[in-house]
């Protein structure tokens, strides 16, 4: 993934540090009122796995409009949020280079508007739209993440550990 330029200042001054970072996630979803609606998913190119789309808000940047960037700028997708759906914290994490890193992460449901998505910036290999009842093999909380943005609940759901403490 590419990495933002104020993490990179960053780094310069605290080395390998822990950073506490705020992440975003964006669940697309096109057709909702389907059937079987679908979402945009990501292949990432550093790891290879199916993702939706995440990224890391910029200092001063409003969450919402984050996600509204990242999809942007990683699918060519342009889409709208709707709601937050979910607030988390990631387990802390290591870097191939050493650099220490934990998230909090905000998962926005976004409505599709416009475009067809492909990998468009090179953090990732592939871009398409899944139906929500063939999705491609996911990790746990990237699952957690797409239940929570596809729920009918209006309120956000709050996870630590792994565990709903709303």
């Amino acid at each position: 993934m590419s990495t933002p330029e104020f993490v990179l200042a960053l780094r310069e001054k605290v080395g390998h540090a822990p950073l506490w970072l705020p992440g975003v996630t964006g669940v697309v979803v096109r057709d909702a009122n389907a059937p079987d609606p679908e979402v945009l998913m990501v292949r990432r190119a550093d790891n290879g796995a199916w993702t939706p789309v995440t990224g890391i808000v910029d200092p001063g940047e409003h969450p919402a409009d984050a996600v509204v960037r990242e999809v942007a700028e990683e699918t060519g997708v342009e889409a709208v949020p709707v709601r937050l759906a979910r607030v988390g914290v990631t387990e802390p994490g290591v870097y191939p280079n050493g650099d220490q890193v934990q998230f909090i992460e905000l998962t926005f449901r976004l409505e599709w508007r416009s475009g067809e998505p492909h990998p468009a910036d090179g953090e990732n290999t592939d871009a398409r739209w899944c139906a929500v009842s063939r999705l491609p093999a996911l990790g746990q909380d990237m699952r957690a993440r797409i239940d929570a943005a596809l729920a009918d609940d209006e309120r956000a759901a709050f996870f630590a550990g792994g565990e709903l403490v709303r």
